[in-house]
């Protein structure tokens, strides 16, 4: 498995190849997010996030996934139609993925052996479980679904000055 963040292979919901190699010099934020979840109201706090700092050298990365209660059961087009017409997110989508167990997406592998969640485990726990990366792929720093989108700024602003 490859261990080279910018390396691992992703799709946006439109069907475009990536990697974080796209996004390299900037500061990512990957959430995990889903539709019909408690959290979901995240996502207009995340699209301010974009919206406030994108021009500074933010880029945000949301990667449905179904894996938690089943929250995010609907295909590419209902997914993307749902975020722009609900919280008018703008900010890159990907197909949806698992996150945890044997299929979990290589990039969740690598950012879960990073910045493991509490006593060090790998696993996430729900939906809009958060990893701020550095623009040279070496920092990584967990947040939990309970985090506020607005509580990361100033993580966020620190990462960016040292861009």
């Amino acid at each position: 498995m490859n261990d080279n963040l910018f390396d691992i292979p992703c799709t946006t919901l439109g069907g475009e190849p990536k990697t974080l190699a796209d996004f390299q010099g900037k500061a990512v934020l990957v959430v995990n997010t889903a539709s019909k979840c408690g959290f979901t109201p995240q996502y207009k706090g995340l699209e301010a996030l974009w919206q406030q700092y994108r021009d500074q050298g933010l880029v945000i990365l949301g990667f449905p996934c179904n894996q938690f209660g089943q929250q995010e059961p609907g295909d590419e087009a209902a997914i993307s139609e749902f975020c722009e017409l609900n919280f008018g997110v703008s900010f890159p989508l990907f197909k949806k993925v698992d996150v945890n167990g044997p299929k979990a997406h290589p990039l969740f592998v690598q950012l879960k052996k990073r910045a493991p969640g509490l006593l060090g485990s790998q696993g996430i726990k729900w939906n809009f479980t958060k990893f701020l990366v550095s623009g040279d792929g070496q920092s990584v720093k967990r947040y939990a679904p309970t985090t506020k989108p607005e509580a990361l700024k100033a993580d966020i602003e620190a990462l960016l000055r040292s861009i």
